[in-house]
């Protein structure tokens, strides 16, 4: 039998046979459909009416969490390995799509969780940047068909910020992989899950307050949502973590104090040793200057050391290059040096 990354080799090897790089002709415009609404508002699609749904719907994702979580020791081989760089970088671009294509934070966090199960069900070595970049496509597309209600083309999801072009039937094929491995479980329990439900259950505070809490917490889980070692935690610690630094931040000690003993009393005992180590973390994340650096009007959000130490512009141009000596698709291997080249003659001018 075929180890499982024999097998993604095959897969990834057949996706691309016939694929067209960086010159792939445009497919014809969709036909015109309204434009998406950004997700101002987290109420908006909120299923739940009542206390008593959402904390029915609470402990059904305490009970499912574990299990669309990536697999074990997944962040910290990440920590060591190249991969660590590439998946950064797709994150990134995902974050950054949903402002252009006005994605909901649902979509954007479902993406990047299908990526993490992905990577991680596979043994990675020898993976080129290519591949990565194809995969973070059809987690997006994917995740948005299952969550939009007007779903970007290919087109309109490889617009920007892409070093590759795939073409619609690769994109295709890449996503019944990805359903495939993933076992067709979409719904996933993300950190943005769980705070969405218990930003909606803490109703002790002004509405311009609460807005704000909102608004802080779901920056700061989009600012950990690229950083590894967040993958470490499960979704509930992190999004509780996450809620309990802005509400210190940002609340009375009285308004302070009833958040604070609807958080801890959500949080099993067995997990407030987690939840201490992941609040210090995102404390420390937010106290760093290096953490959150803003280019051209737009957040770029870092990961942990050692990479935060690279420069915007080491990090462009070295984090690139993917060890090819492993991989058997000399299509995609040539095609990765003739990119890399122009690069460095447009450079060199």
């Amino acid at each position: 039998m075929c180890s499982p990354n024999s097998v993604l080799e095959l897969i990834m090897e057949s996706l691309l046979c016939d694929e067209i790089w960086l010159t792939s002709p445009v497919t014809p415009d969709p036909p015109c459909r309204a434009p998406m609404q950004p997700n101002f508002d987290i109420y908006a699609s909120s299923f739940y009416t009542t206390k008593q749904d959402r904390e029915q719907a609470l402990a059904i994702c305490m009970r499912q969490e574990l299990s669309y979580m990536p697999e074990p020791e997944y962040a910290h081989r990440l920590r060591f390995d190249d991969m660590g760089i590439s998946r950064f970088r797709v994150i990134q671009w995902i974050i950054k799509s949903r402002s252009r294509l006005n994605l909901s934070l649902e979509t954007v966090f479902s993406a990047a969780n299908y990526l993490d199960r992905f990577i991680s069900m596979n043994q990675w070595h020898g993976w080129k940047y290519w591949m990565v970049e194809l995969l973070s496509v059809a987690c997006l597309s994917v995740a948005s068909k299952f969550t939009e209600s007007f779903t970007p083309s290919f087109d309109e999801i490889q617009m920007e910020d892409l070093e590759h072009s795939f073409e619609s039937s690769t994109i295709q094929r890449m996503e019944l992989t990805l359903l495939q491995a993933l076992g067709w479980r979409l719904r996933s329990t993300t950190p943005y899950t769980f705070a969405e439900l218990l930003l909606w259950s803490i109703d002790s505070l002004q509405p311009y307050l609460h807005q704000e809490l909102i608004t802080r917490v779901t920056d700061l889980l989009l600012h950990s949502l690229s950083d590894s070692k967040f993958l470490d935690f499960r979704p509930s610690v992190v999004a509780v973590s996450a809620i309990r630094c802005c509400s210190e931040e940002l609340l009375s000690s009285k308004s302070d104090a009833s958040v604070m003993t609807y958080l801890t009393d959500f949080i099993p005992p067995e997990q407030k040793d987690d939840l201490a180590r992941c609040q210090k973390i995102m404390e420390l994340r937010m106290t760093d200057p290096l953490y959150k650096i803003k280019v051209c009007g737009n957040s770029k959000y870092c990961p942990s050391s050692p990479i935060t130490v690279l420069t915007m512009k080491g990090t462009n141009t070295c984090d690139c290059h993917v060890n090819l000596s492993v991989s058997k698709m000399q299509s995609g291997s040539n095609i990765n040096f003739r990119s890399n080249l122009r690069k460095r003659m447009r450079e060199g001018h």
